[in-house]
């Protein structure tokens, strides 16, 4: 198993990526911690997704457990706590996953000031508050892995999608000047950016639309939120302890990604 004996934070895991994310890395035989904004039937379901799993697995003497948690991690003062409940909890943190974002569309004449700065501020601010809360951890013990969840977006832009760009863009930078800071104490940063992905979002797009868009993707079709997952996966484990710094777009070969 590539993660076992590990404990990851995956924000944002109560549904889509986020939350294909958490089944993988339990798969694999990490400990979970994940948050969302209200302890609800989704986080109580994905909480008993995750357990089940390890009932599954039958790895002896292990210990493995889920928790979902209820915060705002795009608040500076929740994130902290959030950080310092999961420390109590799991005794360490080896994995973070800043996965948690928002869209907010409209083409740049009709964006409002109150929709560019929510989308900067959960989308940049989520990571920005996780990694300042999980990093002093990281630090102390000499090693850690963050895996970003970007877009190809972010490196290509998008009709109507200015704020959400600009969000996925600076995450990119953001992640590329941590990865220099945090080297030196075994400390990787990496970004994963999807391109078009099936979530529950998309199921209500028209065939006609999901056409349209597939027709773009030199594979022909969307990716699934498990294969964001496997990548994600693979940059967290320690396949890959000399990879840091790196942009892994997920996108089926999409033009300028």
């Amino acid at each position: 198993m590539l993660l076992e004996n590990k404990t990851a934070i995956v924000t944002g895991a109560t549904r889509g990526i986020g939350r294909a994310i958490a089944i993988r890395f339990a798969r694999e035989g990490c400990n979970v911690a994940f948050c969302g904004r209200q302890r609800n039937e989704a986080m109580l379901a994905v909480e008993k997704e995750l357990n089940d799993i390890y009932s599954e697995l039958r790895i002896p003497n292990s210990n493995l457990k889920a928790k979902g948690y209820a915060y705002n991690v795009a608040d500076y003062a929740s994130a902290q706590a959030f950080a310092k409940e999961v420390l109590a909890d799991f005794g360490r943190v080896d994995i973070l996953v800043n996965n948690a974002g928002i869209t907010d569309d409209a083409a740049v004449k009709r964006l409002t000031e109150e929709q560019f700065r929510r989308v900067l501020d959960v989308n940049l601010g989520s990571v920005f508050c996780m990694t300042k809360a999980i990093q002093p951890a990281m630090w102390k013990q000499g090693y850690g892995s963050i895996v970003n969840i970007g877009s190809v977006v972010g490196i290509a832009g998008n009709y109507n999608q200015a704020n959400y760009a600009a969000s996925k863009a600076a995450i990119i930078g953001f992640s590329k000047s941590c990865a220099k800071e945090f080297a030196a104490r075994n400390i990787r940063v990496n970004v994963v950016a999807p391109g078009f992905v099936e979530t529950e979002m998309t199921a209500e797009v028209p065939k006609e639309l999901m056409d349209t868009w597939c027709s773009r993707i030199p594979m022909r079709r969307p990716g699934t939120a498990d294969e964001v997952a496997q990548a994600c996966t693979f940059l967290a484990s320690d396949m890959c302890p000399y990879i840091t710094s790196v942009v892994l777009p997920i996108c089926g070969g999409m033009e300028d990604a």
